[in-house]
């Protein structure tokens, strides 16, 4: 009876963190280039050491517990802005970006645009780094935009190229949040086959139905846990009432 509660409680432990994982994908529907997250579980047997040579040998129970979560590197739906400062990355690619305390993140949030110091910046007010350091842009020039490329340029010529990398294993990148990313190994030049597109911004490649209907179905699942867990300790009482009512 108490193997039933821990398995009970090991998978409401698993739907409690696939809740959180839904909802903070619904949480960020509208944030753009957001990579969706799922959850992964896989059964594990106790116990792990047996005793098969004993009369009454040990039973295996299953138990449920959580291998990750994955993240969804798909791209999500282009929109058009019609601004020069906004740029969507077309292939594998990654923008580079560097916080407030000079650490080097990635991110797939192109809506840029220019700061008071002249630096081309992310909404979040993030540097955007060029192939040679930030890419700066003077209060007097005009018609600034980027190229296919990259490439950052205004009425008074080339102001820098974005720096865009790809990484071998692109499932190694760990979210730091605020729509960033990090990676233990080192990245890789974009190359040609990833190309930018201005006036356009990528955004989040959450599905919307789907991740309510997920929703739905855990706490639907969960509900279900609750009561059989409720069901097998009233059981459970029930039994140790009944054995303290019998006569020595």
């Amino acid at each position: 009876m108490e193997n039933a509660l821990l398995v009970g409680l090991s998978r409401q432990m698993v739907l409690r963190r696939e809740m959180d994982v839904i909802a903070n994908n619904v949480a960020n529907i509208n944030t753009n280039g957001f990579k969706a997250r799922s959850t992964r579980f896989a059964e594990h047997v106790m116990p792990s050491a047996k005793a098969e040579t004993f009369p009454m040998p040990d039973r295996r129970v299953s138990h449920v517990v959580d291998k990750g979560t994955p993240i969804d590197l798909s791209a999500g739906m282009m929109e058009r802005t019609g601004n020069p400062l906004d740029a969507a990355m077309r292939g594998d690619g990654y923008f580079t970006v560097q916080t407030g305390n000079g650490q080097t993140r990635f991110t797939r949030d192109g809506a840029f645009e220019i700061n008071s110091r002249g630096q081309l910046v992310t909404q979040g007010g993030l540097r955007v780094m060029g192939e040679g350091g930030p890419i700066e842009i003077s209060t007097s020039e005009t018609g600034v935009r980027i190229a296919e490329d990259g490439t950052v340029l205004t009425d008074q010529g080339n102001r820098g190229k974005v720096r865009l990398v790809k990484f071998a294993n692109p499932r190694d990148l760990r979210n730091e949040g605020g729509n960033l990313f990090s990676s233990a190994a080192a990245p890789q030049p974009a190359g040609p086959q990833v190309r930018v597109e201005t006036g356009v911004v990528e955004r989040s490649n959450v599905k919307p139905v789907l991740e309510m209907t997920r929703m739905v179905e855990v706490q639907r699942a969960y509900s279900t846990i609750s009561s059989l867990m409720g069901r097998t300790d009233e059981l459970r009482r029930d039994a140790i009432r009944r054995l303290s009512d019998v006569q020595a």
